[in-house]
């Protein structure tokens, strides 16, 4: 059965584990006392306009100025309609003029927030775009008949003019009503975000994104997830009150209070596996290993066979430990939710047809994964190069702080 587990004992960290039976296949640990910002929705103030870059740095209240690049501003932010083909930033937009920004990339190191005035609010259901009218549809993530069916229902949604709106996998089977429901519910929202940025002066925060139970909820909980155990009466309060509100014909019968002695990770047996999610090196079932490095520009992720035995010669043991080592990259991508450009050195394959095996299993595995994900296809040198969106801080960044003597 597959579960959701919340981990609220510790003031200093709240972790939501999805594991199926006993295996952990997703992670998010979140800390107090680091304010997460993505998502958070800000009137903000055009500090500078740098042409050069195509973007603008804008005041929207944190230590950092935010980076807006030019893509990401809508027209309705600029002064006059640009003449010629190139737009001339200076001649559309003036320092000093107020911009209302979404947070899309978390700041890292010494760069600032990444900015975008495209807003997107997520409900359970949808997620409206109300200021991006081109932009909607059905989730990448919904194929096939179904796909043409969501998009059925969407056309019997009334979406308010000069916004969009895209299906989550939430809203997969769910009725017309239930789908308007939730998006009348993100429209009063946005009402009331345009209410605040009308009356008060920037920068100010307008918008900020759902306590981390909420949004673990929103964004995880599926149909085939049997039982939610929370082990912190206030989670559960929290917990209970969200079920309630969108999903009151689960909430009751799944959403349950764990109040056994044995901690609630321990009891399942995942503290172990979420160790293994800080370690350099993670071993296979078949003895095989994976090794995650980190750099400046890129991860990347080596498998070696090392005593793998399976199979009688040496392209069928590299193919199985290949396999093995592709649903394990997977997996651990999710955990540790590493984002950006990745590269995994696979063991060399001879035969077209396991290569094309290897390169199908890291593709069904990646099905589980919320992120947006380009995969190549392996080169003549056995590397294949992949890119993963970052969905929160990586789990390295919410866990570790630099040293500020040595920057270790």
């Amino acid at each position: 059965m597959k579960r959701m587990l919340v981990n609220a004992t510790q003031q200093e960290e709240l972790r939501v584990a999805l594991v199926d039976g006993q295996k952990l296949y997703d992670l998010s640990i979140e800390l107090p006392s680091r304010e997460q910002k993505k998502a958070n929705i800000y009137k903000g103030r055009i500090a500078r306009i740098e042409p050069s870059l195509e973007a603008c740095f804008v005041d929207y209240g944190a230590e950092r100025h935010g980076f807006l690049p030019l893509k990401e501003i809508s027209r309705e932010y600029f002064l006059k309609n640009p003449s010629g083909g190139r737009i001339n930033m200076r001649e559309v937009l003036q320092e000093g003029q107020d911009i209302v920004v979404q947070v899309e990339k978390e700041e890292r190191g010494n760069k600032g927030a990444a900015l975008t005035t495209y807003i997107s609010l997520a409900g359970r259901f949808l997620v409206l775009m109300p200021n991006n009218p081109r932009a909607g549809g059905v989730s990448r993530r919904i194929e096939g008949e179904e796909r043409d069916q969501m998009k059925s229902i969407m056309d019997a949604l009334v979406i308010p003019a000069g916004m969009g709106a895209i299906v989550r996998t939430a809203g997969l089977g769910r009725a017309t009503e239930e789908l308007q429901w939730d998006l009348d519910n993100l429209k009063i929202q946005w009402d009331e975000i345009v209410k605040a940025v009308l009356e008060r002066p920037s920068p100010l925060l307008v918008y900020r994104e759902s306590d981390p139970v909420t949004r673990a909820l929103r964004d995880y909980f599926s149909d085939d997830i049997g039982e939610v155990l929370v082990d912190e009466p206030n989670a559960h309060s929290v917990a209970s009150e969200y079920m309630q509100r969108f999903m009151p014909a689960e909430g009751g019968r799944r959403l349950k209070m764990y109040t056994d002695d044995i901690p609630l990770f321990t009891r399942y047996q995942i503290e172990s596996q979420i160790e293994s999610a800080y370690a350099h090196k993670v071993q296979l079932p078949s003895g095989g290993s994976i090794v995650i490095d980190y750099t400046e520009a890129l991860v990347s992720v080596d498998i070696n066979s090392a005593r793998a035995t399976r199979g009688g010669d040496i392209e069928t043991t590299a193919t199985n430990t290949n396999l093995e080592a592709a649903d394990e990259i997977a997996r651990q991508l999710r955990i540790r939710d590493i984002g950006g450009l990745i590269v995994i050195d696979f063991i060399d394959m001879e035969e077209p047809r396991n290569q094309r095996a290897v390169e199908d299993r890291l593709r069904e595995a990646m099905k589980m994964d919320r992120a947006r994900i380009q995969i190549g296809r392996l080169s003549r040198f056995g590397l294949l190069e992949m890119s993963r969106q970052r969905l929160r801080p990586s789990l390295s960044d919410s866990s570790h702080e630099v040293c500020p003597r040595c920057q270790g």
